[in-house]
């Protein structure tokens, strides 16, 4: 593996308004499309703005997908982070093409945590490091 993680930003244009202003159905497929990138999910939230638009999460356990619309505009931009070589964050780009109906995508893929730049710990080294609770503020 190259880098921990893959993040690829996606611009869909001209997307099916009613479909961009349904949270519900928004949920449904950024959760199928988690699963189309063989991705482990964690949990879902979203939210529908008044009077349009949905933003969301599907977190997962290699990291998260991301979408907020924009229906009166056809617009939606969606953030798909994987890390890992299981899950494939372009499987998850192709299943949300289709479902959103865009005419027109735009994206460009960051590789994140490039191994090159990384400190390597081993686990022994890791299980050194100690638990400091004094680092720690407690909330009020």
């Amino acid at each position: 593996m190259e880098n921990l993680g893959r993040h690829v930003l996606a611009e869909f244009y001209n997307c099916d308004e009613n479909i961009l202003n349904d949270h519900k159905l928004i949920e449904n497929y950024m959760v199928q499309a988690a699963k189309e990138a063989n991705a482990t999910i964690v949990t879902s939230n979203f939210h529908m703005f008044n009077p349009w638009g949905v933003s969301g999460v599907v977190v997962i356990q290699e990291s998260h997908l991301t979408i907020h619309t924009w229906p009166e505009y056809g617009y939606a931009a969606i953030d798909l982070f994987t890390c890992g070589d299981e899950v494939n964050p372009w499987l998850a780009f192709d299943c949300l093409k289709n479902m959103l109906k865009a005419e027109i995508t735009e994206t460009k893929e960051y590789p994140r945590g490039i191994n090159s730049r990384i400190k390597k710990y081993s686990y022994k080294k890791l299980d050194e490091i100690k638990f400091k609770p004094d680092l720690f503020v407690q909330a009020q």
